[in-house]
């Protein structure tokens, strides 16, 4: 065989064995977790491909989710994006459905993104048209929506929080502007009274009386006010909230860095099929517009949300504690410790202030879950081998059929 008449054959050596062993157990769980994600992916996009072949008329433009994305703490927004990009997208584009972005790529854009983005809801239906030319062309040319239900997408803990901050301030903060309040400022210097329209608080009671209105005026110009935890349950609610909100769904982000850090990275590395499986599971949820809503637990207090001086309205204005306080919870022991430093005279950060409910929102929001029915028949979708092979394993199958195909006509 051209090996040479010395040629001995023998094992290879200690060392050799050892580097060969670890290299081929890393490659081997590396290939497994790509062939099982890749499985797991599949089986939710079978689940949902059935909407994508329904018939949509050419005048009705199709369901859109809303999916909102942000930088996660000391990285860019091109991580969450790949994120989205590996395990969202495939459910989606199997599904046929429309989608937006709302993307934040600081702390605090997220939140202001989705208080814009209520006030906007809240607004005659006149007054978006006039605001948005996208409408006005659709109006014109008789383009209707779908009709059907949307819905949110969250992905990471760190937006989740900034979706709920911007939930309240959305629905418990004034449409009107600081100009059509400038009569009121004039008659009464010391106090501002909710109006018809209004639903805030506008004025906080601990401000003295002495306040000139043009500093309660500028104090109004900003169009996305910061509102305190605190005041959540001191804000009337507006009479144009909706007896449910749109549901939503938060997506786990599970996001580490830092040297040290690396065993938790390669675990994580090689137990993505999981994560593919969690995720499509929520996905499909919110494609199949299956939702419930969020859990209430009144025998539990949110104490473990409280730090320092927040315990005070936590406690007391907030006993009970909502499915929506822990929800991707975990994930803030991942975060890098600079999101947790409070500089002196700082406000109160979304990332790094707790996560409180305000009741009268809490119990209108709705969750993205499957049915035991759809979790059924997503159980009994079998994918074929040849669906999840590689390029070396298709390629070798597609030469063997070749053959026998040559050989027997």
């Amino acid at each position: 065989m051209g090996f040479g008449e010395n040629f001995r054959p023998r094992l290879p050596s200690r060392n050799w064995m050892i580097f060969l062993s670890i290299v081929g157990s890393f490659s081997a769980a590396v290939i497994y977790d790509k062939r099982e994600k890749k499985r797991n992916q599949l089986k939710w996009c079978k689940l949902v491909e059935h909407i994508a072949k329904q018939p949509l008329d050419s005048r009705t433009m199709p369901r859109k989710l809303s999916i909102f994305l942000q930088a996660p703490p000391q990285n860019s927004l091109r991580s969450a994006q790949d994120y989205f990009k590996e395990f969202v997208k495939p459910i989606l584009v199997s599904s046929g459905l429309d989608w937006e972005f709302i993307q934040g790529r600081k702390e605090g854009d997220i939140r202001e993104k989705v208080v814009d983005r209520i006030k906007n809801s809240r607004l005659s239906v006149e007054k978006r048209i006039e605001k948005d030319c996208i409408a006005q062309f659709r109006l014109r040319n008789n383009v209707k929506d779908c009709g059907d239900l949307g819905g949110d997408i969250i992905i990471g803990r760190h937006t989740w929080k900034e979706y709920i901050q911007g939930l309240h301030e959305g629905w418990l903060t004034t449409l009107i502007k600081p100009s059509e309040l400038l009569p009121t400022l004039q008659n009464d210097d010391d106090q501002i009274g909710p109006t018809d329209n209004s639903s805030e608080i506008l004025q906080d009671k601990g401000t003295s009386s002495g306040t000139k209105p043009a500093e309660n005026l500028e104090k109004l110009a900003s169009p996305l006010p910061y509102v305190e935890i605190q005041n959540y349950f001191t804000l009337p609610l507006p009479i144009e909230t909706p007896s449910q909100l749109e549901p939503s769904v938060p997506i786990s982000f599970p996001h580490v860095i830092g040297f040290f850090n690396t065993p938790k990275r390669i675990f994580r590395f090689l137990n993505r099929r999981k994560l593919a499986d969690s995720i499509g599971r929520e996905t499909a949820a919110a494609i199949l517009s299956s939702y419930r809503p969020y859990d209430n637990f009144p025998d539990q207090t949110p104490s473990e949300f409280s730090t320092g001086n927040d315990s005070h309205y936590i406690g007391n204005n907030a006993p009970s504690l909502f499915e929506q306080q822990i929800a991707l919870q975990d994930e803030e022991k991942d975060w890098h410790k600079s999101v947790w430093v409070q500089q002196d005279g700082e406000p109160k950060r979304p990332w790094s202030s707790p996560l409180v409910l305000d009741p009268r929102i809490a119990t209108r929001m709705r969750k993205f879950e499957l049915t035991p029915e759809e979790e059924e028949k997503a159980s009994r979708i079998k994918v074929l081998e040849e669906e999840i092979e590689g390029w070396v394993k298709g390629s070798i199958r597609n030469l063997w059929r070749a053959g026998v195909t040559a050989l027997y006509p």
